[in-house]
């Protein structure tokens, strides 16, 4: 009896020594599509609310615990954008519940443009009446405490988990400044494609103890803009995770977007065309999913800086005045909630709080966290200059306050390197030194990880 109550004890320490040396995991989901009917982020042409619902539109949670008992929460949201308002709202909430730092905490939406409009995000883009505005404020103030109780249900499902990543190859994204659309086709069918992409698909895996697959979060570097009618709908990343969920029952898919401001899946404007690039997507998950994945041990390593990204040139307030009447609907509608910044501040900033935050996952993994619609030129440069094969960058991350162009892409100008600022509310374009200003504090933050 003795002896078996010391193998037991000695059973039990083997035991609780292997969980606390290893991860502990938790996912959560919850619908947020709009109650009401509502005006449609993402595109400005559209001149009224939704009117009917493809798929719903999720928030989902993944809250991860190291060896050491740090927690780290990951948000993904089938959303458009946020704004720097919201995403600190948010955040704050999340940060005084579980008493997190900062960079524990990341918000990542999927970018698609069947979801409402949110916050200031894009404001300058949509012309609505006032009872509109109220349904936008009412939407907004409202996600904080959601999402709340979102991390809030996956802490509660906290258990010990085995991490592994690996990564897979999806061929439908095409660089939209290079290609025409309607020659797309007729391209492909010679052969490659103009201009810089990322086909990769990164996927995360998360497995309970038993190895049951409990969360799958992975990325693909294109916009998600396969659809632009009046319903709601995830677009291809919606039909991606509800492809890994059916296959895998029980399973939590998350979707992040990564450096595809400048990457369009074409052809496009069908559900037809959205489920399909959804499940070639799925499948390239699920390939990696069966084949041996790397694990990773319970390290995590987080880091969140706010870097003063500068602008190009503050107009003036007489330009403001003359923009504010200009012909073009947009530039006067920049014109004016410029005005109204300036009028109350006093000032126009000449820098934007830019958000630039790491995740380390084990000794190799990286992933980088950037804001904004990232091009798909920083995605293809870490590759290059951080450990190759081991890193992933995300975008549209903790706040899409613009895009984001390389020094090519800002040279050329175009929709990514300028005219997109009118959209966003921007006072000009970025200056000559964004992308050097972002990859040097990418690389300060992978030095300090080592």
């Amino acid at each position: 009896m003795y002896r078996y109550l010391l193998g037991l004890i000695a059973s039990f320490a083997l035991l609780t020594t292997a969980r606390a040396d290893s991860w502990k995991a938790g996912f959560a989901k919850v619908a947020i599509t709009p109650k009401t009917f509502m005006w449609m982020s993402g595109y400005g042409a559209r001149t009224a609310p939704a009117e009917g619902k493809e798929t719903e539109l999720w928030a989902k949670a993944m809250v991860l615990h190291d060896a050491a008992g740090a927690s780290s929460v990951m948000v993904t949201l089938d959303l458009v954008g946020i704004d720097r308002t919201l995403s600190q709202a948010i955040c704050k909430g999340i940060q005084a519940k579980y008493q997190l730092p900062r960079e524990a905490v990341v918000l990542s939406v999927s970018h698609t443009h069947c979801g409402p409009v949110v916050g200031t995000n894009l404001r300058s883009m949509y012309f609505y009446d006032d009872v509109q505005d109220a349904l936008v404020a009412e939407y907004t103030k409202a996600l904080p405490g959601i999402l709340l109780a979102l991390v809030e249900s996956a802490t509660a499902k906290l258990a010990p988990a085995t991490v592994a990543w690996g990564t897979g190859q999806a061929n439908f994204a095409v660089n939209r400044r290079e290609n025409k659309e309607a020659d797309v086709p007729a391209l492909r069918a010679k052969g490659p494609l103009k201009g810089p992409i990322d086909h990769d698909v990164p996927v995360l895996a998360v497995r309970d103890a038993k190895g049951a697959l409990q969360g799958v979060v992975f990325g693909y570097a294109c916009h998600a803009t396969t659809l632009s009618f009046q319903k709601w709908c995830g677009d291809y990343p919606g039909f991606a995770m509800q492809g890994i969920e059916d296959a895998n029952p029980g399973t939590i898919a998350m979707f992040f977007a990564g450096c595809g401001a400048d990457q369009n899946p074409i052809p496009r404007k069908t559900v037809a065309q959205a489920k399909q690039y959804g499940n070639e997507l799925a499948v390239a998950v699920g390939k990696v999913l069966a084949a041996p994945m790397t694990p990773l041990k319970p390290i995590l390593h987080r880091q969140y800086e706010e870097i003063a990204l500068p602008l190009h040139a503050i107009p003036t307030r007489e330009q403001l005045v003359k923009d504010s009447t200009a012909a073009d609907k947009y530039i006067a509608s920049r014109g004016k909630m410029l005005l109204k910044a300036l009028e109350k501040e006093g000032e126009l900033p000449k820098t934007y709080p830019y958000p630039v935050q790491s995740w380390k996952l084990g000794d190799e993994l990286n992933v980088v966290v950037l804001g904004g619609e990232v091009v798909v030129d920083y995605s293809l440069r870490f590759k290059k200059e951080l450990p190759a094969g081991k890193t992933w960058v995300m975008g549209y991350a903790n706040d899409v306050m613009a895009y984001i162009p390389s020094a090519r892409v800002l040279k050329e100008g175009g929709y990514e390197g300028a005219t997109s600022m009118v959209y966003y509310g921007m006072p000009s374009v970025w200056a000559s030194t964004v992308e050097e200003q972002i990859v040097a504090e990418v690389h300060r933050q992978a030095k300090r990880a080592k």
